[in-house]
């Protein structure tokens, strides 16, 4: 009897000490933990041990810990990290329809981005990423949509934009987006932009008040125009050859710990908004220093009218029957 409750209490220590892990997996992100892609990224861990008993060990590596913003990719390839979330922009080479993401106003609010995205479109793309065999497109995480900013003059209308140099994420859409409201797009490394805005080097930008907020982007733009144009969101994804090694009855608890992870990360992140705002209108208020731009309805549409005179011109590489279907989803 003593031997068996002696084996018993071994047992347990290995299960609480994680050695009866069957399976690791690695999750690499480049933000820090306390944001909201960081904290979805820690309950999904949590989730994913508590589901299947302890058979996969989930290690959570944030701030670029083991890969930055240039090289997971490549690293989840070569099934060195199992399981990333980089933003939908890294997908475009090889899934050139997911600049449909990048399209000006294709959503009209977040419910109509969520139906887009947890429907029949959202499946469409994650399969075009999928048929790159090397991983398994997941879930769409959300980061928010984007505003426009300026250190010249305020960006009401379409007009104030002529001969504006504005920084973008390596895209053909966004290049077009502010060539057709007059500008001159920069595409520029997302840490370069802060010193390039304060040099001068650029003039403006576009970013989720997240991005705007916590890198002090305020700080060297007067003005912040709130026009809802655009959208950053992320794709997590895990290495194709670790998912096919899990057993079957695994498979669905990973899927379920995703679903509750999608639901805290959009939760965080709207939450995350009305804070940023919170923080942003008491700087403008303390200091003088930044112009907060909320649009009338007639003023946002001018932008509208402008930018989405693009989407021909993408309609073939991303394809016009995706593009309508966005457009429609109820």
């Amino acid at each position: 009897m003593k031997r068996l409750m002696k084996a018993a209490t071994i047992l347990s220590l290995l299960a609480t000490t994680g050695f009866s892990a069957d399976f690791t997996m690695k999750v690499s992100h480049v933000v820090s933990a306390t944001t909201p892609k960081g904290k979805a990224a820690d309950f999904f861990a949590k989730r994913v041990e508590e589901l299947t008993g302890g058979k996969i060990d989930v290690q959570v590596f944030p701030n670029s810990q083991l890969f930055g913003d240039g090289e997971e990719m490549k690293a989840l390839a070569m099934n060195n990290v199992q399981l990333i979330m980089p933003s939908l922009s890294k997908f475009t080479s090889i899934a050139p329809q997911m600049q449909l993401f990048d399209l000006p106003f294709m959503f009209r609010d977040k419910t109509h981005l969520y139906k887009v995205m947890d429907g029949e479109v959202g499946k469409i793309l994650k399969s075009k990423v999928d048929e790159k065999k090397q991983m398994i497109a997941l879930d769409y995480w959300d980061a928010g949509f984007k505003h426009l900013s300026s250190s010249k003059k305020a960006l009401v209308s379409p007009a104030d934009a002529t001969g504006m140099k504005f920084r973008i994420q390596s895209s053909k859409v966004l290049e077009a987006q502010f060539k057709a409201v007059g500008g001159n797009p920069q595409v520029l490394p997302f840490s370069e932009v802060y010193s390039a805005l304060q040099q001068g080097v650029v003039d403006g930008t576009e970013n989720p008040l997240s991005n705007f907020y916590s890198k002090k982007f305020h700080e060297v733009q007067t003005s912040l125009t709130l026009t809802q144009h655009g959208y950053l969101g992320y794709l997590v994804v895990m290495n194709e050859q670790f998912w096919n090694k899990l057993p079957v009855y695994l498979q669905p608890k990973v899927l379920q710990a995703m679903k509750e992870a999608t639901a805290l990360e959009r939760k965080e992140s709207a939450q995350e908004d009305n804070e940023m705002m919170e923080g942003l209108k008491k700087y403008a208020k303390a200091s003088g220093k930044l112009e907060i731009i909320t649009l009338t309805t007639k003023q946002r549409q001018a932008w509208q009218d402008a930018m989405v005179k693009i989407y021909p011109e993408f309609a073939d590489l991303i394809g016009a029957e995706l593009i309508n279907k966005a457009l429609k989803t109820k």
